[in-house]
């Protein structure tokens, strides 16, 4: 099992929204069964609150908050950009937006530039923050799984962290998607799988 030097290490916490997370988000209905099924919610508040206990780094991966004219000729829509326009998803200054109520920032969190597509990374300057703060471990958890979530932690390996996915702690459209995710994707580059309570062994250890 993975140790971390706390000072060294960053939970992402990514698109932890109202839109995704509260009943009445527009993506809820989609999300309600295995974000309660798995108790996602109340295990990303126990890592989040563990990280913060144990000095370590907070940083939030938000989605881009849709609005008029953001895909207005656009050469190339993925499925992710045709929800976003369809629904305006997150839209900007909605309460879909913003972060599920037990999830919120605190002073010493950071916010990364919101992503267009799935990666946190990509186009943003999550890797410019974790750098700035000397992180070369990351833990991730959120939503979606098969989507944001594994591609944040693709895009996190390719760029030489350690990363750590948070297994009961990602939530998807169905138990299919988690299981692609926990079960084939990320076992094939990613390098520590915990519970949200193996996590906090961990750090208490």
């Amino acid at each position: 099992m993975s140790t971390y030097q706390n000072t060294r290490t960053a939970l992402i916490l990514i698109d932890p929204f109202n839109d995704f997370l509260s009943e009445n988000g527009k993506l809820w209905p989609l999300v309600k069964e295995t974000v309660e099924g798995g108790n996602v919610i109340q295990n990303m508040k126990k890592v989040l609150m563990a990280a913060r206990k144990h000095k370590i780094q907070v940083v939030y991966a938000p989605h881009r908050h849709t609005q008029k004219g953001d895909y207005l000729n656009w050469k190339f829509f993925s499925p992710s950009h045709n929800g976003s326009k369809s629904l305006t998803l997150f839209e900007k200054e909605s309460w879909g937006a913003e972060f599920h109520p037990e999830l919120l920032p605190i002073e010493g969190d950071l916010i990364a530039q919101n992503h267009w597509t799935a990666s946190g990374f990509a186009n943003t300057d999550l890797d410019f923050l974790l750098k700035m703060h000397d992180i070369d471990h990351i833990i991730i958890a959120g939503m979606r799984a098969n989507t944001c979530v594994d591609s944040t932690a693709r895009y996190g390996v390719e760029l030489g962290y350690h990363v750590t996915l948070i297994k009961d702690g990602i939530g998807a459209f169905n138990q299919e998607e988690i299981r692609a995710t926990v079960e084939t994707n990320f076992p094939n580059y990613g390098h520590s799988l915990l519970s949200a309570e193996e996590f906090i062994k961990v750090l208490e250890s």
